[in-house]
This record gives C-alpha cells, sequence and structure tokens, in this order.
C-alpha cells in the first residue's frame, strides 16, 4: 500500500502501525531489540539467561523420580497414576504366538436390530485371541473405534471399554440419520503396548540433539563446534558420553538442559539447536512382536449396513460455548459432510468476514507445537486482510506473528522450548510456554492456546507432568490476575506414527495428564481433538489435514464468540 505524504511527520496510519508493533513486540517477541514510539525510538534490553555452569558427568545409576521432583502433590500423583494404569500380560511373554493377532481377533455387533433411530447407541464387542487362535486372558490391548458412512463424509469416535479378560465394549451413538458400519483397528498389542511403556519410562536416549557452539569473529575464522545434549532427568545426564558437561537450567521452570562440553569453547558459547539421531532400544524379540504387519491393523467383524432413520426429538440443543464445560464427553461430537458438530457447545462455522468481526480486537497467542501453528496457517488464509509480519525468522520455528490494522487484530505464534525435534534453529527463540504465560498480562481481549505433547513422545512420562505441572501454576496465575482471559488447552491428535519413537499410545497419556491437571480450575477451556482426528475418513497424520484443522478453528472462534 502506497501512503500518501502529508505535512505531518507520523501521519495517522503510520501512527497506528507503529503501535501495533510495538505493543506486538513488546508483548511476545524478544528478538525485538529496537522499538520506534511516536517521539523517538525506545531501547530495549534483551533478557539475558543466566550464565550456565559445567557439571561433572554423573555416574549411570538410575534415580527415582519423587512427585516433588514433577511439582505435584502426593495425591495428585495418586490420582494420576490411577487414571494411567493399563493392564498388561499376566505372564512373561516370551514367543510371538502369544500375543495379539489382528488376524484373529473379530468384533460384532450385539443384538443387531434392522433399524434404529438418531440417538440410539449400538453396542460392539471385541474379543482378542493370540496367533493360534486361542481367547486371551487378560487386557491391554489397543483398540480404535468408529462409526462412518464415506458418502456422507460422517464419522463418530467410539471409546473402547477394556474388561481386563481379553474382551472389550464399544458404545457408539447413531448421530446421523442414514447408513452407518463400524470400523474396529488394533492400534497396538498388550504386549507392545509393555514394550512402550518399559522404554518410556527408562533412561535409554531414544532422541538424540545436537548443540552449536560459536566462537567470536567472522564467520570464517571463528570456531565451531558440535556435540551431543539432552534432558536431564531420571538416570541424571546418564547419556553423556564426554567427560563432563554443561549445564542449563531454567530459573523458573527448573528444567535442566544438557550438552556434553566442548573441547575449545566454554559453556556460555551455545548459540543453535537440533535434533539428531534416532537410537532404537528393542532387542530382537521385542522388534518380532513390534513388526509392522501386527500394528495398526483393521481387525475383521460384522460389517453390515446400520440403517438409521429420523427421530422427531433430536439428540438435543447445544449450550453456549464458555469456560468450564465438560470436556471432553465420550463422543464429543460427530463429523457429517465433514462439519464437526460438538456435543459440549454450540459450535458454529464462521465465514471469512466473521471471522474477522469475532478477533476484533482480540490478541492471540498461539504456543506449542506445529500442530497448534497450523492454527496461525490457517487464520492467516481465514480473515480478511490479515498481514504476516516479516520477523526474520523461520517459518517452522517462529515466533511469527500476523496483524490486521482494520480490526487491531493480532495473532502470534511460538514454538516450546527443549526437548523439541526441530532442524538446526536459534537456542534463544525457544520458550517454555509456562514462561511465556507468565508474560502475558491478560484481560478480555486476550486468548491463549497451547498444545504440548509431539515433541514429548521420546521422554519419560514423569517429565511431561512436571512440564504440564509448571503451565498450571502460570495457567492459574493468569486468571487470577485476568479471569476474562480466553485459555485454552489443545489436545494431542492421532498421527499415524506406530514406532517406539511416537505413538498414540503416548499422546493418549498425555493427554490423560492434561485431562487429570487442568480438571480442576475453572475457566479453562479442553479442546479433544484427539476425537475429531481419530474418527476422520483421512488418514491419521501428525498434521491433520485442512478439513480438520478448519473444524479446529472453528471451534476455537466458537468458544472466543459464543453464539
Amino acid at each position: 500500500m502506497v501512503v500518501p505524504s502529508t505535512k505531518t511527520s507520523n501521519p495517522p496510519v503510520c501512527r497506528l502501525r507503529q503501535y501495533v508493533l510495538l505493543l506486538a513486540c513488546f508483548l511476545w517477541t524478544s528478538s525485538c531489540l529496537a522499538l520506534w514510539g511516536l517521539s523517538g525510538g525506545i531501547q530495549i534490553r534483551p533478557f539475558q539467561p543466566p550464565r550456565p555452569k559445567p557439571v561433572p558427568r554423573n555416574n549411570n545409576s538410575s534415580s527415582t523420580i519423587s512427585a516433588h521432583d514433577m511439582g505435584i502433590s502426593e495425591e495428585k500423583w495418586d490420582r494420576l497414576q490411577k487414571a494411567l494404569y493399563w493392564p498388561g500380560p499376566d505372564q512373561e511373554i516370551t514367543q510371538l504366538n502369544q500375543s495379539t493377532s489382528p488376524v484373529h481377533s473379530t468384533f460384532s455387533i450385539v443384538g443387531l436390530k434392522e433399524s434404529y433411530k438418531v440417538g440410539e447407541h449400538i453396542s460392539v464387542t471385541i474379543t482378542a485371541r493370540d496367533h493360534n487362535k486361542n481367547l486371551k486372558r487378560y487386557g491391554g490391548d489397543f483398540f480404535k473405534a468408529k462409526l462412518f458412512n464415506s458418502e456422507l463424509k460422517a464419522s463418530v469416535y467410539g471409546e473402547v471399554l477394556d474388561h481386563r479378560n481379553g474382551t472389550y465394549s464399544v458404545a457408539l451413538l447413531l448421530p446421523w440419520e442414514g447408513q452407518a458400519q463400524v470400523y474396529v483397528r488394533l492400534e497396538h498389542s498388550s504386549e507392545v503396548v509393555q514394550i512402550l511403556k518399559k522404554y518410556r519410562e527408562s533412561s535409554f536416549p531414544r532422541s538424540h540433539y545436537n548443540g552449536y557452539f560459536e566462537g567470536p569473529g567472522p564467520d570464517k575464522t571463528r570456531i565451531s563446534e558440535v556435540v551431543e545434549c539432552n534432558l536431564k532427568w531420571g538416570a541424571d545426564g546418564s547419556w553423556s558420553k564426554g567427560d563432563c558437561c554443561c549445564e542449563y537450567k531454567d530459573i523458573k521452570t527448573g528444567t535442566v538442559w544438557q550438552c556434553e562440553r566442548p573441547k575449545k569453547l566454554s559453556c556460555n558459547k551455545l548459540v543453535h539447536h537440533s535434533s539428531a539421531g534416532l537410537e532404537n532400544p528393542l532387542n530382537p524379540f521385542e522388534m518380532q512382536i513390534f513388526t509392522k504387519t501386527l500394528t495398526n491393523v483393521a481387525i475383521t467383524g460384522d460389517t453390515q449396513i446400520i440403517n438409521v432413520l429420523p427421530n422427531t426429538t433430536g439428540i438435543g440443543t447445544m449450550e453456549r460455548c464458555r469456560s468450564g464445560m465438560m470436556t471432553p464427553v465420550v463422543p464429543a461430537g460427530f463429523y457429517l459432510k465433514d462439519v464437526w458438530k460438538s456435543f459440549v457447545c454450540n459450535t458454529q462455522q464462521f465465514s471469512s468476514a466473521q471471522s474477522g468481526n469475532c478477533l476484533k480486537n482480540k490478541i492471540v497467542y498461539l504456543m506449542g507445537d506445529s500442530t497448534i501453528r497450523q492454527w496461525f496457517e490457517n487464520l492467516e488464509i481465514k480473515v480478511p486482510d490479515i498481514k504476516r509480519m516479516d520477523l526474520h525468522t523461520q517459518h517452522f520455528l517462529g515466533p511469527l506473528m500476523a496483524v490486521e490494522l482494520k480490526n487491531n487484530i493480532i495473532v502470534h505464534w511460538r514454538a516450546h522450548s527443549v526437548p523439541l525435534r526441530f532442524p538446526k534453529v536459534p537456542i534463544t527463540d525457544l520458550h517454555y510456554i509456562s514462561n511465556d504465560i507468565d508474560e502475558i498480562t491478560g484481560g478480555p481481549h486476550a486468548v491463549v492456546a497451547y498444545t504440548l505433547f509431539a515433541h514429548l513422545d521420546f521422554h519419560p512420562l514423569t517429565f511431561y507432568v512436571h512440564e504440564v505441572a509448571k503451565i498450571r501454576q502460570s495457567v492459574v496465575a493468569l486468571l487470577s490476575r485476568a479471569p476474562e482471559t480466553t485459555v485454552i488447552i489443545k489436545s494431542g491428535n492421532t498421527a499415524g506414527i506406530k514406532d517406539i519413537f511416537q505413538s498414540d499410545w503416548y499422546a493418549m497419556q498425555q493427554n490423560t495428564v492434561m485431562q487429570e491437571m487442568f480438571q480442576d480450575i475453572d475457566g479453562v477451556i479442553y479442546f479433544d481433538v484427539w476425537q475429531m482426528t481419530s474418527c476422520h475418513y483421512l488418514l491419521e497424520d501428525l498434521h491433520p489435514g485442512p478439513v480438520i484443522i478448519a473444524n479446529e478453528v472453528d471451534m476455537l472462534l466458537s468458544y472466543i464468540c459464543p453464539a
């Protein structure tokens, strides 16, 4: 846009733009070292983190993580353990044929009738068998179930109930008129889940990272060193192969990151971070059980068409979307013609113009991984005239900021801090979510949404609890000082990754932690996108397809601007 010259040195449009950039940079981007106001430059000194200190290499002895280490009470940890409990084999499994077979496991519809009415349920029984066709005597298999109609682009999630004796049941709601079919698949056998649990809680470093140290001077002559880095947790640094380490402790969260000490440079020369290789801990027998032919496989069963007739009474009227509602519920909603219809509250479909009106005078802070960056990217397309500012950052890392001046809309996204499996990035651009929430004033104009799951799959669940506990403290403080702030938690989604490094079982357990940790806090909204991604016809992907993201963003806007 070309602005005509005027007699004043700062025309109204320029002054407005300066105010917006000043506010946005001050609130979010630590990389803005100089901000320009109406009457000259305002210099802001960047925050200086504490200087790291060398620490001696730890021995290989493991350490027990207590509730105190995680930052929670013993009572809360006991409650979490009960919620996270997952049954497993009642005997040591030494042969592949003793594990659950997707070929011989089946499902059946109980008491199938000729027709049903919208709002009724059908009951499905799943029977697990091993490779010798023997009935399993214990539970712990990870099944997924849904009801679907491909022509209507309709589907609904079914929660699987484990009876811990080799049988499972699913109650599937019939929410649309027309036809429907049942689909069930074995995600992981109970034997594989035990392997996932084993290595999730071990100190074995399945994921490796690099730290890039840079000396002073021009690029051609400066000294550079790359060393291995990782989280200090559990075994207290036993991953390290060096003689000593550099330790980086965040003051507020207490999280400690370690890097092997460079040979030539000091610890305070760490400049960049990146992911490195993955290390598979499985022994030959475990690899046999974990084979792809036994994982994420549809099982056979009743494929009859279910006829669903209209119901004049309907399913019920939804309330306005607001914080504090009982979420998630099962099912949390369903798809019909590719539109998500929530059972939690009255979600709407927002046009482009309606999206802009809804976000008028709002500052939206999106924090976490690339799955919530997808919300940022959707809003860039959805909101009229919103423009991304050039903050000279990498797209996949951020921070990113988009501004719409007419309606005074600002949208931010920033990635969470280490552990993070990204390409080479400046380590100063990695912030802990809880610390960023502490820097937000809040108020009726502020929307804070975050997610935390995929990158923490590689590390112990106790560390995940620790990170969520810190976020919880920051959210409680934010709502205390600014109770009208909209705070939204996006759950982890299904990913289509089924290996020892990442698995939907990990994500599901993390979702349980997040739900339990926030269930007693008024003013927090929990988005159960797990169900939205689990039952959709698109192949499961760590980054869900555009149609799913569009429905998630419509749900976001439904809470910001309820009808």
